[in-house]
């Protein structure tokens, strides 16, 4: 066991660096110069070389790559081009508002998917079946800024329960801040949802004509007791693994979403960087967002071995 999840922790380490050399040997090769952004158009050449000098732009590229991987290691990720700040500071103060986002979504999403692809799987054919079958193909085709427009119309047009935008901040109370938050969360939830119904009817489905369930039929067991104790434990590790992809998915793809609802999130602070070409900014979030994709899968990986014994039994 031991052994393995070494294995695992060192693969996760080395992947982590080759993906921050590709993510630094891309970002250098997009078009256009930040120092000239910076300085606009008619700043003098030894101005823009002066420039380029004190960003450390006119250096080698391993050069540079080492120290800002050095400087990610010690927690250093450097000032923002734009803004001027450290870029630890403001990916902390927009994660505090993307974060709580992403897991109201995935929250919203298990809670409607689980149940739903369940008991279309226990009841293939039947009226749970169409409605999830229905369910799952509109929340799909629908993009996730379609239905943010739709909440926006219906909730604070027409309506006018919820508000149509913005973020008070966490500093204006919890209601406020959590009540920006619940569209932004059903928009990015639905399309998610949809996909995980079908995940988890195909995963119990498959389950249910195993050796182990149908040996527990033929015990005596009800409906319900083989479906909930035999079935949907064995059927946890593809949802899982959705589950794990979804939030990664969630955290990273909330752009759209948070530009929608006018949200200061990490999404929206990256699609300025790339506006602005603030080449720093851009570097350390990009890293960020993979490096939580590749600990996502690392804690995935955790969690199959916590749940299936027989993959304990092999490692």
């Amino acid at each position: 066991m031991i052994p393995l999840l070494a294995r695992r922790f060192a693969g996760l380490i080395v992947t982590l660096v080759v993906v921050s050399l590709l993510i630094f040997a891309v970002m250098d090769l997009l078009p256009g110069d930040p120092a000239s952004i910076m300085l606009g158009t008619s700043a003098t050449p030894e101005t823009l070389a002066a420039l380029r000098h004190n960003l450390g732009l006119d250096q080698p590229l391993l050069l540079r790559y080492g120290q800002w991987l050095t400087g990610v290691l010690s927690g250093d990720l450097g000032n923002s081009l734009t803004y001027g700040v450290p870029v630890a500071g403001l990916i902390v103060e927009r994660l505090a508002v993307t974060l709580p986002l992403a897991l109201m979504a995935i929250v919203l999403s298990v809670a409607i998917a689980l149940p739903l692809g369940v008991l279309a799987a226990s009841r293939r054919g039947g009226v749970f079946d169409v409605i999830a079958t229905l369910f799952s193909q509109i929340s799909i085709a629908v993009p996730a800024f379609w239905v943010a427009l739709l909440l926006i119309i219906l909730f604070s047009t027409v309506l006018g329960l919820m508000p149509a935008g913005g973020f008070p901040g966490w500093g204006a109370g919890l209601l406020p801040a959590l009540q920006a938050l619940v569209m932004p969360a059903v928009a990015l939830a639905m399309p998610q949802a949809g996909v995980l119904t079908r995940v988890a009817r195909s995963a119990v489905l498959d389950m249910m004509h195993e050796d182990f369930a149908r040996t527990a039929v033929a015990k005596g067991l009800s409906r319900s007791a083989v479906l909930w104790r035999h079935i949907l434990p064995n059927a946890l590790i593809p949802i899982l693994t959705m589950i794990g992809l979804q939030f990664t998915f969630l955290v990273a793809g909330a752009v759209l979403v948070e530009n929608v609802f006018n949200l200061p999130g990490l999404g929206r602070l990256a699609l300025q960087a790339l506006s602005q070409r603030d080449i720093i900014v851009m570097q350390d979030v990009v890293l960020f967002f993979a490096g939580l994709v590749i600990v996502m899968n690392f804690i995935v990986d955790l969690s199959y071995l916590a749940i299936d014994p027989r993959m304990r039994k092999a490692a």
